[in-house]
Order: C-alpha cells, then sequence, then structure tokens
C-alpha cells in the first residue's frame, strides 16, 4: 500500500510539483495540501486520486513556484501612506526611513486571487495522472516481492501440515496406548465392548480430519486469490483469520509433543504473513 509519485510541469511563468505519498491505512485518507487559488477543483482531484488509489493515508501536495514576472502580491499603497503619515508625526524622519518601517508594518501587501487558468488546469491534471501512474507503479514492485513472500509462506505451512498428516496415525496410536496402560494400571476388570466404545469416543475428540481438509483448503484458497488482479487485501485477512482458526484448533486437539511443535511453526510462519498483510491493498 506504500507508494511514491512525482511529476513536475513548467508552465511560461510557472513550475507546478504534483507529489504523492502512500502509507497504509485500512481505508483511504487522503490529506490535500495546495494553494487556495487551486482549492476549487480539490474535490474533481480527490475523486480522481480515490479512484485510482483504492486505499491508504494519502498526502497529497501541490507546489506552485512563480519563475516568472507574475505575481499576485501587490503593495497596498494606501495602507503604505497611511502607516508613513503616522510615523512621521510621530517620529519624524526621511521617506526612505518611514517607508522601510511601513512596509514591516501588517496589511502593507495584498493578494489578488485570479481565476484558474483552464490550460493550466489541465497541465495539472496531466501532472496528477503522471503521478498517480508512477505511484502504481511503486506500489506493484512492492505487490510483487510481497508475493513471492506470500508464496513462500504458503509453502512452508503447506510443508508443515504434511508433516503433521504424517505423524497423526502415530499421535492416535500413542493416545491409544496411553488409554490402555492406565487401564491396566486400575487391576480390576473392565467390559472390553464398552472399553472399545469409550475409547472411540474418545479418540473421536481429538480427531483432526476436518481441520486438516479445511487448512489445505484455506492455503490454496489464499493462494488463488492472490493471484487475482482485483484488490484483495481485506479478503486475503479474512483467510489468514481462517487458518488460523484451523491451527488453533489442531493445536488444541493435538495432545502430542511433535505435533504441537509443528503448529507452533506454523503460527510463527501464519503471523509473518498477518505483519505483511497490512501492506497489502
Amino acid at each position: 500500500m506504500t507508494g511514491f509519485g512525482k511529476h513536475v510541469i513548467q508552465l511560461p511563468s510557472k513550475k507546478i510539483t504534483v507529489e504523492l505519498k502512500s502509507l497504509n491505512s485500512k481505508s483511504l485518507d487522503i490529506n490535500a495540501r495546495m494553494p487556495s487559488t487551486y482549492r476549487e477543483k480539490e474535490l474533481e482531484m480527490r475523486k480522481t486520486i480515490a479512484s485510482s488509489l483504492v486505499r491508504g493515508k494519502i498526502d497529497f501536495n501541490l507546489y506552485v513556484e512563480i519563475t516568472g514576472d507574475e505575481t499576485t502580491s501587490k503593495v497596498n499603497e494606501g495602507a503604505v501612506r497611511q502607516y508613513m503619515e503616522q510615523l512621521r508625526a510621530i517620529a519624524g524622519g526621511d521617506d526612505a526611513h518611514l517607508l522601510e518601517m511601513a512596509l514591516r508594518l501588517p496589511d502593507t501587501l495584498k493578494t489578488e486571487r485570479d481565476d484558474l487558468d483552464p490550460e493550466e488546469y489541465k497541465a495539472i491534471q496531466q501532472a496528477l495522472t503522471t503521478a498517480l501512474s508512477e505511484i502504481n507503479n511503486f506500489r506493484s514492485a512492492e505487490g510483487s516481492v510481497l508475493e513471492k513472500d506470500f508464496l513462500a509462506r504458503l509453502q512452508n505451512l503447506s510443508t508443515l501440515l504434511e508433516q503433521v498428516i504424517q505423524i497423526d496415525p502415530d499421535r492416535i496410536n500413542g493416545i491409544r496406548e496411553r488409554l490402555e496402560r492406565a487401564v491396566a494400571d486400575l487391576k480390576t476388570e473392565v467390559d472390553a465392548n464398552r472399553f472399545e466404545q469409550e475409547l472411540i469416543y474418545y479418540l473421536e475428540k481429538y480427531d483432526i480430519t476436518e481441520e486438516k481438509v479445511r487448512l489445505a483448503n484455506h492455503l490454496e484458497y489464499f493462494k488463488n486469490t492472490l493471484q487475482s488482479a482485483d484488490s484483495n487485501g481485506k479478503k486475503l485477512g479474512f483467510i489468514s483469520q481462517e487458518i488460523g482458526r484451523e491451527i488453533n484448533t489442531i493445536g488444541s486437539k493435538a495432545n502430542y509433543a511433535p505435533m504441537q511443535q509443528l503448529v507452533v511453526q506454523m503460527k510463527d510462519e501464519l503471523e509473518k504473513i498477518k505483519e505483511q498483510m497490512l501492506n497489502v491493498l
């Protein structure tokens, strides 16, 4: 979601710079800074930015530098003369000294607001379009790096899931053996059929078949969503939550140290994915 774009245009008497900076945010938040002359077009420029960037905390800056003879500030001659007369009555002195003092006082300069030139605004629109293209290229480059990282994390999770599947029979056999030893240590007669029924019921509580299937499906769904051309940051966030839910359930049902170690590794990989999710549009 982060990025930077900038474009400078040179007009006959002005140098105009359009600058865009984007940071991570759950929604679109545009902070615009520009001279008052251009405020009438702010809403239109905001819509252009929103349609292109979709999400992020956006700083939009429009800088204008006068490079020719054009200026919107003029000396307020009436105010200067009144200041000079008042200063002369108070302290006296020559006109040059009085003028120097008068120009330091308030309201000696007045700014005349000119209407925005349509051709100038057209140039600004083109500059904004170019800056948006640059920031989107920046985002795309960052996205490619993130995609490689996500795919590597997904592969690690898939590998860990395969290891969970491989050791699951040993886990179930271990639970069965512990229960049988515990019953044997009681040194009492036990109905074999009833014991087998209770054992099956107990082992069903530790069965993780559904969790393994759902986790595999979520990993594949995340990968397919990642390949989509649309903006799916929020959707990927929801999928990662579902992945975490299945991993947590496997961990709570494991009751087997080797599997719990694998679950810890899976949680570590998922946490790294969640950290990077903040950067995804």
